[in-house]
């Protein structure tokens, strides 16, 4: 099958917002203890940080980490977290009935963050809690001293303040499990107003107000709509949350997933657009897509464990185990994000390390990477400058989520070396793609490298005992020539095809 491909450098999205390939811990199951800290760990360092951990989180350069959650957060007193450990009080986590022992708190997961080369994206209780507790928590984080929350911060051993400066303001408050779950009236009122209080401590905060969950959910897209006629002055983004199942195992189905999160997008753009229009705004309103990634292999099973479990302390659960498939859909995923950063400005998978995560540990042992963490490895390191708007000719296909599903789906970017990376996923079962790009306003590109990531086994996965069993290679065939690129692309194939200048 022939796929032909147009590239200009003129016919430009936006600019890509590094923000977009950021990453997600919550305390939940293993993902921050055992996950990022361990204590004892032959790795630890001597906050008992697992450096183990670190080296692969650094390996996909995250630019920020959202935290404490996620549902966690609805219930949270972020005063639990700081001070001496052994004065901090073990509490009872109502989103997912686990115990949870406040080792880690806020101060330590800003001190992970700077050892990693992340930045904080810290979330403010909104269900419990409030405008009170939000505008003490930034204090605390914030002000350099000579107040009681500043002081109080540098009596518990952190002198200088932490500068978080992108805050959400709740999580997921349209979901009837949300603890304190409220209409999008009265939330969008809330929200208004502690980011009213939080800008009076500082006008340049970035604040993120609650979107959809998902688009089944029965509010959507008139919550955004109402949320957004509250507060629309006062926020920066709004997020959206989805996660991608295939239970039938139906490839084909699976691989159009993304033709809906398109839509999902373009509907909520479409919705700020019209609150931006209404109310006269010279503001311009973004997305945050902040919880997102593949989350069906476990998940049955766990949602009734976790329903009857007696309130353990960080169990292994929603610990996915990542097939050769889910590169695929996590590539698609990824383009689509690529292909709309005019839209969106952040996005976090969810999570990073054990929950629903590229990386997997065992407790006192080994970490590896998932097979999903290569094309997000990708697309962080080369995925970085101009978005590029294609014009793509290409075989298609119907699925109930959409008709006319291209076989190919590739996004490019730009880099600021004038390079250009085409990420590319065949998604036909059973024939190859002849690629034909047609390089039109550069010159002189050469082909730097063509990575392919192939399995002829779909439930191919990584583990511990065999972590380089999904891996990407370089993939011989591709070349430049008169402003052309030629390259084959295996069916149900992972593709990036960097050009440098």
């Amino acid at each position: 099958m022939k796929a032909a491909v147009t590239v200009h450098r003129d016919f430009v999205i936006a600019p890509i917002d590094h923000r977009l390939y950021s990453s997600f811990l919550e305390h939940l199951g293993r993902a921050v203890y055992s996950g990022i800290y361990e204590p004892g760990h032959p790795t630890a360092d001597e906050q008992g940080f697992r450096r183990d951990v670190m080296e692969l989180v650094k390996g996909i350069d995250t630019p920020y980490v959202r935290y404490p959650g996620g549902n966690f957060v609805s219930a949270y007193n972020w005063e639990d977290g700081v001070g001496p450990r052994e004065e901090r009080p073990v509490r009872l986590d109502l989103a997912w009935r686990t115990r949870e022992s406040n080792q880690l708190g806020t101060n330590e997961f800003i001190d992970w963050c700077r050892k990693v080369g992340t930045e904080p994206m810290l979330a403010v209780n909104l269900g419990s809690r409030g405008l009170d507790a939000a505008r003490n928590f930034l204090e605390y984080c914030n002000h350099p001293g000579g107040s009681y929350w500043s002081d109080l911060r540098k009596k518990h051993g952190w002198a200088e303040p932490h500068n978080v400066k992108l805050w959400c303001l709740g999580n997921e408050m349209d979901g009837p499990w949300q603890v304190g779950h409220m209409t999008a009236r009265q939330y969008g009122k809330i929200a208004n107003e502690t980011a009213k209080a939080m800008r009076a401590f500082d006008p340049s905060l970035e604040l993120v107000v609650c979107g959809s969950s998902n688009p089944d959910m029965p509010t959507y897209p008139q919550w955004e709509a109402d949320v957004l006629d509250e507060c629309y002055d006062a926020a920066d983004h709004i997020s959206l949350h989805m996660y991608f199942t295939n239970y039938e195992h139906n490839t084909a189905e699976y691989l159009a997933i993304p033709e809906r999160v398109d839509r999902y997008i373009v509907t909520i753009g479409g919705v700020i657009d019209y609150i931006k229009a209404k109310k006269r705004s010279k503001k311009q309103l973004t997305i945050s897509f902040d919880e997102w990634n593949v989350w069906y292999h476990t998940r049955l099973q766990d949602k009734e464990t976790m329903a009857a479990q007696d309130w353990p302390e960080a169990p292994p659960v929603l610990e996915d185990i990542y097939d050769f498939e889910d590169v695929l859909q996590v590539g698609c995923i990824l383009n689509t994000f690529i292909r709309r950063s005019d839209r969106v400005k952040i996005a976090c998978i969810a999570q990073l390390v054990n929950v629903i995560a590229p990386i997997m540990t065992e407790r006192g042992g080994r970490a590896w990477r998932q097979t999903i963490y290569y094309p997000l490895q990708n697309a962080s390191l080369h995925g970085r400058g101009k978005a590029l708007r294609l014009a793509v000719d290409v075989g298609t296909y119907d699925a109930s989520i959409a008709d006319d599903v291209p076989y190919l789906d590739v996004a490019g970017v730009e880099n600021a070396e004038g390079g250009v990376t085409l990420f590319a996923v065949n998604r036909h079962q059973t024939e190859a793609l002849d690629l034909s790009v047609a390089l039109e306003g550069y010159a002189g590109l050469r082909l730097a490298e063509h990575v392919l990531i192939k399995h002829d086994d779909l439930r191919a996965k990584n583990t511990a005992d065999n972590p380089d069993n999904v891996v990407p290679k370089a993939h011989s065939g591709t070349g430049v020539e008169d402003g052309r690129l030629a390259a084959t692309l295996p069916p149900l194939s992972y593709s990036m095809i960097r050009l440098s200048a």
